[in-house]
This record gives structure tokens, sequence and C-alpha cells, in this order.
């Protein structure tokens, strides 16, 4: 998949996303939010979509958004400003591969059902990881694939179609254990039926890196 196949596919799913994909992964961004709530200070969302998860947090949280698709940020912006969240401080158009923040700017960052989607997952983790601070959370939710089962033989079928479909059936967990300083601290498989994962990382000091 390439850049211009996911701002293809979220083009035609933005009119329709809430009510479709949004209500299937509602259970993953219910609890990443959960967990980031009992945090403090600066949130990161990568992939903010149309914004379904940006009500949830603790206003006591700053909370900055970005996504690749500028029909998604428009209703991002949309539910900002109905709802009244003044603790948003910025929705930006940006390729999570390559973000436009310094080192260390965040305390917790989220990626949400992003990584089957973009070009290049392994460098979107060393991007996450390059802008949390040191001691703070990096949180992926995210659908990894299986070769067992009737589940696996689905993937694997509907792996062809992944640039229609706006995402990969096919994902391999190696794809997002790649950042040295990142410290998985929890992986837990989340409803419906285990389809998502929730991992967990800690960022490591400068000059660690993880067993």
């Amino acid at each position: 998949m390439d850049e211009a196949a996911v701002r293809s596919a979220y083009r035609r799913w933005a009119p329709v996303y809430d009510t479709t994909f949004g209500v299937v992964a509602a259970e993953g961004r219910k609890h990443a939010v959960e967990i980031i709530n009992t945090r403090s200070g600066r949130v990161l969302e990568v992939g903010v979509g149309t914004g379904l998860s940006l009500p949830a947090y603790n206003r006591s949280l700053e909370i900055v958004g970005i996504d690749l698709s500028p029909e998604m940020l428009r209703k991002a912006r949309e539910r900002v400003a109905t709802e009244g969240l003044t603790n948003v401080t910025g929705l930006h158009e940006m390729d999570a591969g390559d973000l436009k923040f310094p080192d260390a700017a965040f305390d917790t960052v989220v990626a949400m059902y992003v990584m089957t989607v973009v070009p290049e997952p392994e460098k979107v983790m060393r991007e996450l990881a390059r802008v949390c601070r040191a001691g703070g959370e990096v949180l992926i939710v995210n659908h990894f694939s299986t070769e067992e089962g009737m589940r696996g033989w689905v993937e694997r079928r509907m792996a062809p179609f992944a640039d229609k479909l706006g995402w990969r059936p096919v994902f391999d967990v190696g794809r997002v254990m790649v950042c040295g300083d990142l410290e998985l601290i929890e992986r837990r498989g989340l409803r419906p039926l285990g389809l998502f994962t929730m991992m967990r990382f800690r960022k490591l000091a400068e000059g660690r890196a993880a067993a």
C-alpha cells in the first residue's frame, strides 16, 4: 500500500466510518483511552480519524491529533467544536512516518488501527518512539494476522484487496517490534474475538535498550 492508496481508501471511508469500522473498533479505543486517562501531560494521537476518541480523554490532558486524510480531519474538527473540547490543541494533516514534532515532545503517544494502514509501519514506529519522552508510553491498538485456522485462511484470501480495503489483512507483529528504546510492558487481546491487540510500550532513557 502506498500513500495514494491510503488517501483514496479513507476518502471513501470518511462518510460512513463512524457507523461501520468505528463501531467494530470501539472496544480497543475505549481500552486505550482508559489507560491514557491514568496519565498526565501531553498526548499525541496518530491516526485520529474522525475524532471518535477525543471526547473520552480527561480534560486535564492536552491532546494533539494527526491524520493523513483531510476528509477525516474535517469531521474531527467539527466534533471538537461541537463538544467544546478545549483540551484538543491541534489537529494536523500529517504523515505518520514523518512527524513534524521535535524529539520527546509528548508524554504519551497512541496509534489506534494505524499500523496496518501506513506504507512503512517500521518507520512509523520509530517516529512514535522519537517524539515520546523518556519514561513516557507508546500504545498501539492493531490487528495482527495469524497463520492458523479459518481466520488465517480468510486473512490470506483478503490480502490481495488491501488497497481497496484501506488496510492489510495480513500483518505480522514483528513489524512493530523494531525499536530498541521501547520496552513492551503489556500485550492484551481485545474484543471482539481477539481480532485486535493492545500493545503498551515504555520509552527507555537514552543509552538503554529493551531486552
